[in-house]
């Protein structure tokens, strides 16, 4: 299979996106200008700061051209994970449900938190084991999920929470210790912790590879129908 990385001016973590991807398939960087997906099986919007985070974070991002692609591509039922920024831009793309706030404490954190997989069923979390945490590091300034009380609760009665904070953990101040999420179709899914930093026992942890292994099992079983 083959994931294509988003690179926006502002992006820095997207050659480590790429990387993770490269365990588990191939992997190429796609440019925010391009209109050309390039054939690949799934998409990273990768984490950074976009444009700058001029305005509000992942806010020029989602007109950037490549994003029309991305749209179309989640809308066919394409695989489209947001990590960090990409989290912020799915959502500023209305691809995701929610906004993400400011940490509560204004300020920038940076840590290893420990992660509960709320539901093990989609295609981002099927190789991850639900009674088993996962411990993946945090980095960013804007990071709170927000989401009205009436969408909370849809979004708790569809499943549509896939992570979140252990106890103890929560690094932001996001409501229920949201740590991600996925839209209805279940093809679109957003996280703020880094999976991608997670892929290497020399980081003290490889729990963010399950995420890339979910996506690389899901597009297989697509494929072979």
């Amino acid at each position: 299979m083959k994931f294509g990385v988003i690179r926006f001016p502002g992006s820095c973590d997207e050659v480590d996106a790429q990387l993770a991807c490269q365990r588990v398939g191939e992997a190429e960087i796609l440019w925010h200008a391009d209109r050309d997906l390039r054939g690949v099986d799934a998409v990273v919007v990768p984490g950074g700061f976009s444009y700058g985070d001029y305005l509000r974070a992942g806010a020029i991002a989602r007109f950037a051209p490549v994003m029309v692609e991305v749209a179309e591509f989640a809308r066919a039922g394409g695989l489209v994970l947001g990590i960090c920024n990409g989290f912020q831009v799915l959502c500023e793309a209305g691809l995701l449900p929610g906004a993400l706030l400011d940490n509560a404490n204004l300020r920038f954190v940076f840590r290893q938190v420990s992660l509960v997989v709320v539901s093990s069923d989609s295609p981002f979390t099927r190789a991850c084991e639900p009674d088993r945490p996962l411990s993946i590091p945090v980095k960013h300034m804007t990071g709170c999920y927000y989401a009205p009380p009436e969408l909370l609760r849809g979004l708790q009665e569809r499943d549509q929470v896939l992570l979140r904070y252990a106890p103890g953990h929560n690094p932001n101040g996001s409501l229920r210790d949201i740590a991600g999420v996925c839209n209805a179709a279940r093809n679109v899914f957003g996280l703020m912790p880094h999976p991608e930093h997670a892929v290497d026992p020399l980081t003290g942890s490889i729990d963010g590879l399950a995420i890339f292994q979910s996506i690389r099992a899901a597009v297989a079983d697509r494929l072979a129908v």
